[in-house]
Formats: C-alpha cells, sequence, structure tokens
C-alpha cells in the first residue's frame, strides 16, 4: 500500500500497486507494477489510462483496497472483469472497474 509520494522507496519492480488514486507523477511506478488498484477513478482515471498503455490490469473504485489488502499479500487483478481476489479467496468485484 502506498499511501503517497514518500511512499515510492518501498515499491518494488513486479508488486501490484494499491493506492488511493493516481497522477502523472506516479507513472514510474505504473512502468514497473504488475497491476494496479485505486480507491478512487474510472475508465478515465490516470492510473486506468496508464495501465492501458502498459498492458497491466487495472481495477478502479475498489471501496477500501487500502485498508483491506496489507502490504506483501499474494492479490490476483483481473482487469477484464474488475475482480481484486486475495490469493485462494473469492475475488472481490465494485461496482465501477476498469475493463481491460
Amino acid at each position: 500500500m502506498l499511501g503517497g509520494l514518500d511512499d515510492f522507496t518501498r515499491f518494488r519492480s513486479g508488486d501490484v500497486l494499491v493506492c488511493r488514486t493516481t497522477s502523472p507523477a506516479w507513472t514510474p511506478l505504473l512502468a514497473r507494477a504488475a497491476a494496479v488498484v485505486t480507491e478512487v477513478g474510472g475508465v478515465l482515471s490516470h492510473a486506468a489510462i496508464v495501465a492501458r498503455e502498459f498492458r497491466i490490469p487495472a481495477v478502479t473504485a475498489a471501496a477500501d483496497a487500502t485498508t483491506v489488502l496489507a502490504d506483501r499479500l499474494c492479490v490476483v487483478v483481473d482487469g477484464s472483469r474488475g475482480n481484486v481476489a486475495i490469493a485462494g479467496q473469492a475475488p472481490h468485484r465494485d461496482h465501477a472497474t476498469e475493463r481491460r
């Protein structure tokens, strides 16, 4: 979980980026991310657009993602279906999601 720019050094290449929202300053992290999950946004949000450009799965408008998903937790992100699941558990689907 990244709360803001000060947390960027904690992000490792291949991690799933989970945050409230993104802006252009987050683009270098998205370039290294395996997927992105945001609490805010939709198909035209920064995270969704950049995820499409980098061809990584994205789920936006995932309510409480930063509180439900803990650091170093293994998750599966299905951007086509808008699902985020903790590995080994049933997926969670929000009403507004990014489609790839």
